[in-house]
């Protein structure tokens, strides 16, 4: 089946094409907000063929110092965002649903817009002209089914941010660590989405109660191969869950040095750590 799109209320849009689902939204002058709309439908129905036609090369893992081998503009810039990110195995596909939005949101980039945001399944880019804001709401554990927000923050014109993902043991994709979910602000949707993958891997522990299995068994087509992947968390002792977030949050640091991220949020069991060492608990149902 082709690029389907279906309007929803506040004047977004929710496009779907074959796994790329995205919700969009804008504001602005009435018909260039319309206009943007039209430049990144036309450009989402060719992003899917796009990336197909060098997905075994984006399987590959990245390898520090090797020149990019891909040709499409975001396969590029998955391979770059990934590339940048000082971690042991990582493939360009752990930057793709950050890329797809970014590449988006280039769109929207024109007067008469004054801010839009292309969700791609929690990973987001923005687009903020001078003076405008957008609040951004987190979900910590989205197994919860549950609609209250953990969290909210605001993203100015002025804040280094343009990009916002989340990744986690959760997720729609497989995680090496037990976090629930690390959300990460950074320049862009790509890179945030690179580094958010790295930081959720790193929070982890060893416990012969965790379930893990190897992707390629969860997934036959797995850029991750037979690596074990998490897939069932019991309740731990607080004393693991601290050991495990503390090492994610020696990644963010690292990252957050590198000028890779701009801040992040750590979550496990109920426990959150930011960019800062704060440590919370937050207010999460049974």
């Amino acid at each position: 089946m082709g690029p389907q799109r279906t309007p929803l209320d506040g004047r977004r849009w929710h496009w779907v094409h074959g796994p790329i689902e995205l919700v969009i939204g804008a504001d602005g002058d009435e018909q260039a907000v319309d206009a943007a709309h039209e430049r990144a439908w036309r450009r989402y129905s060719t992003i899917l063929q796009e990336l197909v036609a060098e997905l075994p090369q984006l399987k590959r893992p990245v390898a520090a110092g090797d020149p990019c081998p891909l040709r499409g503009p975001m396969a590029r810039r998955m391979w770059h965002a990934c590339a940048a990110m000082p971690a042991d195995f990582i493939t360009p596909m752990a930057a793709v649903a950050g890329s797809v939005a970014e590449e988006l949101v280039g769109c929207y980039r024109a007067a008469g817009v004054r801010r839009a945001w292309i969700n791609n399944g929690g990973d987001i880019a923005l687009h903020l002209a001078e003076g405008e804001s957008v609040r951004v709401g987190l979900v910590a554990d989205i197994a919860r089914r549950r609609t209250a927000l953990d969290g909210r923050f605001a993203v100015q014109h002025t804040d280094p941010v343009r990009g916002v993902a989340t990744s986690g043991w959760r997720g729609r994709s497989h995680s090496l660590g037990i976090a629930d979910c690390v959300t990460v602000l950074a320049a862009t949707a790509s890179r945030a989405d690179a580094a958010a993958t790295v930081i959720a891997n790193a929070v982890n522990v060893d416990d012969v109660r965790i379930r893990r299995a190897p992707a390629s068994t969860l997934k036959d087509d797995s850029d991750l191969g037979d690596r074990l992947v998490t897939v069932d968390v019991p309740t731990l002792p607080a004393a693991q869950v601290e050991q495990a977030l503390a090492r994610g949050l020696r990644v963010a640091r690292e990252l957050h040095a590198l000028g890779l991220v701009h801040d992040a949020a750590l979550v496990c069991q109920g426990r959150c750590l930011t960019l800062a060492g704060d440590s919370a608990h937050l207010p999460l149902a049974a």
